[in-house]
């Protein structure tokens, strides 16, 4: 394999020679490097392809590196681009320079917006690119005419309060149009709801099957999928509501790039802290979600909380993708997964087909984790839940031990990007 660009971990390095703010970088990430500088100053280059594309460009002072890496990266496999998980760059930090502070040199982030911009027109891609905070670019898609339309799958069974506020939020918030809302209800016995899912289905944008099978997510998510008409499919779990009145068609627009798998959302608990920003793998033994129970506000490692970036996995509670990829993939496994890891093992087969996974903090929603389905708390449910914990071992142990999207420098034993110790690698 060609090594087309090399870059590495850093640090900061003060006058008194004291080291602080590792950087431990996660493998090659396209929407994070367009949300930040992934590389930054370290970075080996093929200087034939320096050369070819015609070096540093003036106009660009600041973000000059930026530039090129931009143009660097157009037309190569990105298998090309290697990730050193060491800190082999040590930046030092003195007054006036941008790693004492972001907001020194500010004109070196217009410079880098200037270079999104121009790399997306050169490479036809429909975006646009804002300065969020220094350093911190939003990347926002733009979705093509016809606007597509999207099935929001929702499996339930009883709780009506908690289906009625999600319906209710999206119905009376989303403000993208194009969307039918499928509900699987999967054995619902209570008056209640069985007149609400009678009555709600007077909404045209509202559709409602039977399943009377024993509960089984994936198999409840691949039965509605299957008798979706439309080229896009999202499912949401019953027990989230709607932040973002944009939400839909933010996770639309990147769903609709090429290359892209699933897309996830943000998720939050109704106290306003972190429930969801992505799936890292390994934590916790097969899955974990980083910032959980952070406050909403905060910026997560190095402000990965606050962009756009790729995760090997996203949750199912609230995900978007093409129909077609979903059904060429076979959908959820229901065989072996049928209540839990279903969604990771999904995202890790979608991105061994060569898909990225997107996570968007621009979409976000309440989440009131598993409060339909209940705790495991029964015998039956953990020795179901043990089982596919093993599944996952037995299937993707190597990867549940080094994320793409993590570092081995940083450690599986908690949700907040603590530092490893000893590093896995």
């Amino acid at each position: 394999m060609i090594k087309n660009l090399i870059y590495t971990d850093e640090d900061k390095v003060n006058e008194e020679g004291v080291r602080s703010q590792p950087y431990f970088k996660c493998n090659w990430n396209l929407e994070l490097f367009y949300s930040q500088n992934l590389i930054n100053h370290l970075g080996v280059y093929s200087a034939d392809r320096v050369k070819t594309i015609g070096g540093f460009r003036v106009g660009f002072e600041g973000a000059q590196d930026y530039d090129l890496a931009l143009r660097f990266i157009q037309d190569i496999n990105r298998n090309g681009i290697i990730h050193i998980p060491r800190v082999l760059y040590h930046w030092r930090k003195h007054e006036g320079s941008i790693s004492s502070s972001q907001n020194n040199k500010s004109y070196a982030y217009i410079s880098g917006e200037i270079a999104l911009n121009e790399h997306f027109a050169r490479t036809a891609i429909n975006a646009t690119a804002k300065i969020l905070q220094p350093g911190l670019y939003r990347i926002t898609y733009k979705l093509e005419e016809p606007k597509p339309f999207i099935t929001l799958i929702i499996p339930t069974k009883n709780k009506v309060g908690l289906l009625r506020k999600c319906i209710n939020s999206i119905l009376t918030k989303t403000t993208y149009s194009n969307y039918e809302i499928l509900i699987v209800d999967n054995n619902s016995d209570e008056k209640e709801t069985l007149n609400y899912l009678r009555d709600i289905q007077a909404n045209t944008k509202v559709k409602c099957i039977r399943d009377e099978s024993p509960f089984n997510f994936s198999a409840l998510c691949n039965k509605a999928v299957s008798v979706s008409k439309n080229n896009f499919i999202g499912l949401l779990n019953n027990d989230v509501e709607i932040i973002t009145p944009g939400w839909l068609e933010t996770m639309l627009a990147i769903a609709s790039q090429p290359g892209v798998g699933a897309v996830g959302a943000k998720l939050l608990y109704p106290d306003n802290t972190i429930q969801h920003a992505g799936v890292i793998l390994g934590i916790g033994g097969v899955a974990g979600h980083p910032y959980k129970y952070q406050p909403s506000s905060n910026h997560g490692y190095f402000n990965r909380a606050l962009i756009q970036q790729e995760m090997t996995a996203v949750t199912a509670a609230c995900c978007i993708m093409r129909s077609s990829i979903y059904l060429s993939l076979g959908g959820f496994d229901e065989d072996n997964l049928p209540v839990a890891f279903n969604d990771v093992d999904f995202c890790i087969r979608l991105r061994n087909e060569g898909f990225r996974n997107i996570w968007t903090p621009y979409a976000e929603l309440y989440h009131h984790e598993s409060a339909s389905r209940g705790k495991d708390d029964t015998v039956e449910k953990e020795q179901r839940f043990q089982k596919e914990i093993e599944y996952m071992h037995s299937h993707w142990g190597e990867l549940l031990e080094n994320d793409p999207a993590y570092s081995p420098n940083l450690t599986l034993k908690d949700e907040n990007f603590d530092m490893a110790w000893p590093p896995r690698r």
